[in-house]
């Protein structure tokens, strides 16, 4: 038997301390957040560049490249987040949308889980940015995207499973 409490409560988490019951009887406290879970899109043009964008992030005091993402804190399916999401960040809306996987992004303390979205048939319109989302659109072909991940310049760990898995399936996607 597992026992929660809630010990923290943020407007896109929860931070809760679970007893968790071993196999030998004994329990363990472990610290988790809950997350409603997001969805990361893999925006791939006709002429086959990748629409990242360049966004400044607080927590690390940071610029860097991320594929366009957002918390499931709307109230929509993942698809039609994905949808929402690519077009408030980019601008561009797309005519389909695949789930390429669904990912854990780290299950030892933290059970949010991320849709991977690939965006085809895209046409290029105005964004629509949240309050405070500084972000700018950078187009990038794949050796330049290949040149990035091997140098180390990319460091958001959706971003790298959604290229590296895109680089490496995409023949199934």
């Amino acid at each position: 038997m597992t026992h929660r409490k809630v010990v923290y409560s943020a407007p896109r988490f929860n931070v809760e301390q679970v007893v968790e019951q071993l196999q030998d009887g004994t329990q363990l406290t472990r610290t988790i957040v809950r997350h409603p879970g997001a969805v990361v899109v893999l925006p791939v043009l006709d002429d086959g560049r990748v629409c990242m964008i360049e966004t400044y992030r607080v927590a690390i005091d940071r610029w860097h490249l991320e594929l366009p993402a957002g918390t499931m804190d709307k109230g929509v399916p993942p698809i039609e987040l994905a949808a929402i999401e690519l077009q408030e960040e980019t601008g561009f809306l797309a005519d389909e949308f695949v789930l390429l996987h669904t990912f854990a992004m780290s299950p030892g303390i933290l059970d949010e889980k991320m849709h991977l979205f690939l965006a085809k048939g895209l046409k290029e319109g105005p964004t629509a940015r949240e309050p405070g989302e500084q972000m700018r659109n950078v187009l990038l072909s794949w050796p330049q995207i290949d040149r990035l991940l091997r140098d180390g310049q990319i460091a958001d760990a959706k971003t790298l499973v959604g290229l590296l898995w895109y680089l490496r399936y995409r023949e199934h996607a």
